[in-house]
């Protein structure tokens, strides 16, 4: 079953769209899913320009490349998320504003429901993203956690998604969850109470990563055999497991590329995923869209490991 072979250009933002596309088509990619964000994809310029999704396609096209999904990961995150410092440097100024959270949280809602427009108007019918989650840090339940605060937390979930999500509903568009830490949804019996709360919501399924997944122990295609339906997306991203009897998998608050982490991102066949069972379950369930590699690697050159 042929698939179409992308790359999403988030980890690539130090390179303009011009230089990123004769860079990827030069490699080979036949597409690219576009971050919003610098010039790979302006939701604002999008909406408001009455020519520049027609521009955009013409960039693409001038290097034999398509698209058929764009990212707006970082700014999902603080629709949901308790803020703080950290989030200012992942959304626009025009977002952040005064840093006051109600409004914070408000005008990122009113920027992805104009996300889902700009989809529509460009001509691409899935918007990857994340959710953020108010309650990822009780993800410990010591101080023991209330139920009803993780119970709050899927509310806080339907309330503030979704209005945002019948705007993609409306558009003809659908929001895939990047099932990752820090989100409402982490892993399997996460999503599906995030599907729960959401009452199933027609525009809301999941962007499958399994590099997400592998280190917390999981099978990642057991995900996809879980969720056959509501697998919108795939990015191909590995990870491997550095464990020598002296780490774990929370990593001892040392940072990505550190060896003395218990697992890393690496590039695409240099980690413990298994991919062939992957690409057997999207086989099973009919799955034809694009296999986007989200390149993250520390100990490798990005430029061979994109080729590769």
């Amino acid at each position: 079953m042929a698939r179409h072979i992308t790359l999403i250009t988030g980890q690539w933002g130090d390179l303009s769209a011009e230089k990123l596309f004769e860079l990827m088509s030069g490699i080979g990619y036949e597409g690219l899913e576009l971050a919003c964000g610098g010039d790979h994809f302006d939701v604002r310029r999008a909406i408001t320009e009455p020519d520049y999704c027609e521009k955009k396609r013409a960039q693409l096209k001038k290097y034999h490349l398509d698209c058929w999904a764009i990212s707006n990961h970082c700014l999902g995150q603080v629709i949901l998320d308790q803020l703080d410092e950290r989030h200012k440097a992942i959304v626009p100024d025009y977002v952040w504003g005064d840093g006051d959270p109600e409004g914070v949280w408000r005008r990122a809602a009113e920027e992805m429901k104009d996300t889902a427009r700009a989809a529509k108007k460009f001509g691409v019918e899935i918007v990857t993203g994340f959710t953020g989650s108010s309650i990822w840090p009780y993800l410990y339940s010591f101080p023991p956690v209330p139920q009803k605060w993780i119970d709050d937390g899927f509310k806080l979930l339907k309330e503030r998604w979704t209005p945002i999500l019948d705007v993609f509903q409306e558009e003809g568009v659908k929001f895939a969850l990047e099932v990752h830490p820090t989100e409402i949804a982490f892993d399997i019996h996460s999503a599906q109470m995030a599907l729960d709360a959401l009452d199933n919501h027609p525009a809301f399924g999941f962007n499958f990563d399994p590099s997400h997944l592998i280190w917390q122990g999981m099978k990642p295609e057991q995900f996809i055999y879980a969720f056959p339906d509501r697998i919108f997306h795939v990015h191909m991203k590995d990870a491997g497991l550095q464990l020598d009897g002296r780490n774990g998998v929370l990593c001892s608050h040392v940072n990505f590329g550190d060896a003395r982490r218990g697992w890393d991102f690496r590039s695409l066949g240099h980690g413990d995923v298994n991919f062939e069972e992957i690409i057997r379950a999207l086989n099973h369930i009919d799955y034809c869209g694009p296999l986007s590699v989200e390149w993250e690697d520390s100990g490798m050159d990005r430029i061979f490991g994109a080729t590769e």
